[in-house]
């Protein structure tokens, strides 16, 4: 898979790591976009506020899914930013699990607290 690092905690709990992970974000800008039918081109607001969604992908066993999973299910999580090296408080949005490769991806939208 890759050979990152990640780490992943439920709201109230102990850090779970998982090696050999493959880590993508992707940030984005909120953008305000106003056209006038009739008139010419239109206003285009950088509104100054920001949201990274994070892909994850690895391997993990059995035990680690049911780990995962029960965190998916209570609440929002907090991941440590690979890249930044900060503590971020995320909605953990999309999970998947391949039972006979043992692969997963998980999707991470930051909340902005």
């Amino acid at each position: 898979m890759g050979d990152q690092v990640f780490h992943l905690r439920p709201a109230n709990g102990k850090w779970i790591e998982f090696r050999n992970c493959s880590v993508t974000v992707k940030i984005s800008r909120r953008l305000t976009r106003t056209i006038i039918h009739g008139g010419e081109g239109d206003d285009l607001i950088d509104e100054g506020a920001e949201s990274a969604i994070y892909i994850v992908r690895g391997s993990l066993d059995l035990d680690q899914y049911k780990e995962v999973l029960a965190i998916f299910r209570g609440g929002q999580p907090y991941i440590h930013e690979p890249y930044e090296e900060i503590e971020k408080k995320v909605v953990f949005g999309r999970f998947e699990f391949d039972g006979e490769s043992k692969e997963f991806e998980f999707e991470f939208i930051e909340d902005i607290v």
